[in-house]
């Protein structure tokens, strides 16, 4: 009888020992999984969430992603030691891609507005900018106060700063799928104003740019633009280092010279 309660003992103890061993195996494997940067540099791709948007991301003649945050996006890329890789997003979705991993982060002259900061895990900010109100050149002067703004029609871009600003100041809008699409509305005359980022105006709107029939007249907010990773990630501190040492290095400030955005770069 003492052997067989000895040996159901022994027995014991060993399913112990390897279900404790399992538990500390899982525990091991999970905390690596929490790691973004490892599960980045593991499969070798930085996927980098973005809209066509000039001065910060869009394509050159040969059809490849350049700009401000896109050479930034690729200069960390590339101390991560995987390749970049720009996917075009629905700005509206951007959370839901973020969170079901079809995307690394988001990228994209992104302001960092409550909601945002909320929902996502982000940078420090990079670039200061406002959103501003763009309209036909001729008419212009007419458009100078919020209270000249309440009668017309706006078009914004769909889950964006824009269309936030509208929707604070009461303004008649449609939302669309990118900034872009707004400022062809206005052009063709089928908006009567858009609400775009500052720095987006500075290199589309007016002369020698892709709409020299629209100006950009009041100023609506002022903000910060950072970069968004998944809740808890640890990616939005590498960005951070990132930033610093771009910064401290003068890469930072060359690529800003490059796209014009020198003077909305903030000091890291």
């Amino acid at each position: 009888m003492k052997k067989k309660i000895l040996s159901a003992i022994l027995m014991g103890s060993m399913v112990f020992s390897l279900v404790a061993c399992g538990s500390s195996d899982t525990e091991s494997t999970s905390t690596a999984s929490d790691s973004d940067v490892a599960y980045i540099q593991e499969k070798g791709t930085l996927i980098v969430g973005i809209t066509d948007f000039a001065p910060m991301d869009y394509k050159d003649s040969d059809g490849n992603w350049i700009g401000f945050d896109a050479e930034l996006a690729k200069a960390v890329a590339s101390d991560l030691g995987v390749t970049v890789e720009f996917v075009e997003i629905d700005w509206d979705n951007k959370i839901l891609e973020l969170d079901n991993k079809s995307i690394d982060c988001v990228w994209n002259g992104m302001t960092l507005t409550d909601e945002v900061k909320n929902a996502m895990e982000c940078t420090n900010p990079y670039c200061n900018n406002a959103q501003v109100v763009v309209v036909k050149s001729d008419v212009a002067d007419q458009y100078n106060s919020v209270d000249s703004l309440m009668d017309l029609a706006f078009a914004v871009e769909a889950g964006s700063a824009g269309e936030a600003a509208a929707k604070d100041n009461g303004f008649n809008y449609t939302a669309l799928t990118s900034q872009s699409d707004t400022l062809m509305e206005v052009s063709a005359g089928t908006s009567d104003a858009s609400i775009i980022d500052l720095l987006m105006a500075g290199a589309m709107v007016g002369e020698g740019t892709s709409y020299s029939d629209l100006a950009h007249t009041v100023e609506l907010t002022t903000e910060e633009y950072g970069v968004g990773c998944r809740k808890g990630s640890d990616l939005a501190a590498y960005i951070n280092d990132e930033f610093k040492k771009l910064y401290e290095d003068g890469t930072m400030t060359s690529i800003a010279e490059k796209y014009g955005v020198q003077d909305a770069v903030v000091t890291q």
